[in-house]
């Protein structure tokens, strides 16, 4: 049986940063692919102060069962923020060849 996939939303203050995260979870098998989007604007609110930072976007696709045990410790170990944004997004569909790939690549 197929379990449900997820896109993972991590963002990274350099590119460096990101791919580091990105090749552990490759390596790991905890992600079939990562997508590095570079220099997005963020706006936030952190500590009291409004921040704007220029950060990376990772795009980590994975099943939904190896988010909260594999996947986010794996993220938090290497990750220079004190709290990354780790968020998960259901995918509803997919093309079926894309998500067996998918598949064989997690564990």
């Amino acid at each position: 049986m197929n379990e449900s996939k997820i896109v993972v939303l991590i963002t990274a203050p350099t590119v460096q940063a990101a791919q580091q995260i990105a090749q552990r979870l490759v390596e790991k098998r905890l992600a079939a692919c990562v997508n590095i989007l570079p220099a997005i604007q963020s706006i936030y609110r952190w500590e009291g102060k409004i921040q704007q930072e220029t950060e990376i976007l990772l795009l980590v696709k994975t099943s939904a069962g190896l988010f909260e045990d594999h996947l986010v410790p794996a993220v938090q170990e290497i990750h220079p923020y004190k709290v990354p944004e780790i968020i998960a997004l259901p995918v509803l569909y997919g093309l079926p060849g894309y998500l067996e790939w998918n598949n064989q690549e997690t564990r």
